[in-house]
């Protein structure tokens, strides 16, 4: 799977009469209430956090913090009673009603897609000409895409991504983002590999999702300030947990996955790194072994 899926200077502000700042740390002693699967944004919990707010009022796109718990389910019918904050789901499987009823549990949910490779399955399979379609990933069905062709992929995604946030979705984790290390078919550079998982990223904010990082880890110093969380597979087994360090830092949910090692191999680590780490089978059913130090 890991084919599939392998600080800033505060500018000064005006100078305010006395009555106003009074009044304005008598505000910040205020403590909003937590929202489902993140907290306020005068709340220092674990499980995510507000940031800001878009134009017009209304509530910025989320953004998870470390520890947060979460459940990766892309196969079999869906489950929505694991009693977690988040659920990462397939955007194309899964309608609005799905996400509503996991809204109404108290849940945030990513909506995943493949962003860098043809799914021959998917319903928008025939809008991909083939002059974009490159080496098979490794999973039946699927090759990789020339990212190079942005004017091909872009309004592609940007469609793909809409969907998502007209079910309701509240993050996108787009999948095969690192096809620059693969054998794609293609000669891809890390330079295209950085400008395009940042139009995915851009077209993610504009759609106001949040949106991770996946796997990539070689690129994580360059790509961190525009992702709000990453998900990892096999970090643990390959030795790599700790290329995940900028986002912990930052504040933001590192959405971790072993297959193959078991829980008491990697969750010491995980809980050392603030990493929110689970044990799946390589189908990503309902079954899962969390850490329990994953969960805030």
């Amino acid at each position: 799977m890991r084919a599939r899926r392998a600080a800033r200077t505060a500018r000064p502000g005006p100078v305010l009469p006395t009555v106003v700042l009074a009044l304005l740390v008598l505000l910040a002693g205020c403590t909003a209430a937590p929202e489902p699967g993140g907290t306020s944004a005068a709340s220092s919990g674990k499980s995510g956090e507000k940031t800001g707010e878009k134009p017009g009022g209304q509530e910025a796109r989320w953004r998870p913090g470390p520890g947060t718990g979460w459940q990766w389910q892309l196969s079999g019918k869906l489950d929505p009673t694991v009693d977690v904050p988040v659920y990462d789901i397939d955007g194309f499987d899964h309608g609005a009603s799905a996400v509503a009823d996991l809204h109404r549990r108290g849940r945030k949910v990513i909506c995943y897609l493949s962003t860098g490779a043809w799914e021959d399955f998917r319903p928008d399979a025939g809008k991909f000409p083939k002059s974009v379609r490159g080496e098979n990933n490794g999973w039946e069905g699927e090759w990789w895409l020339d990212i190079r062709r942005t004017d091909i992929l872009e309004p592609l995604m940007e469609k793909r991504i809409e969907m998502c946030a007209e079910k309701g979705f509240d993050a996108v984790e787009p999948d095969n983002m690192d096809g620059y290390r693969n054998r794609t078919g293609f000669p891809l550079t890390a330079a295209d590999q950085l400008r395009y998982n940042r139009l995915i990223a851009r077209i993610a904010h504009r759609h106001g999702l949040a949106v991770g990082l996946k796997n990539d880890l070689g690129q994580i110093p360059e790509l961190e300030p525009d992702f709000d969380f990453a998900v990892n597979e096999q970090c643990a087994q390959f030795e790599e947990c700790e290329a995940l360090t900028p986002f912990v830092k930052a504040g933001k949910a590192v959405f971790h996955v072993e297959y193959e090692l078991p829980v008491a191999r990697f969750c010491a680590d995980s809980k050392r790194l603030g990493l929110s780490s689970l044990r799946k089978k390589y189908d990503l059913g309902v079954w899962r072994q969390e850490c329990p130090q994953a969960r805030p």
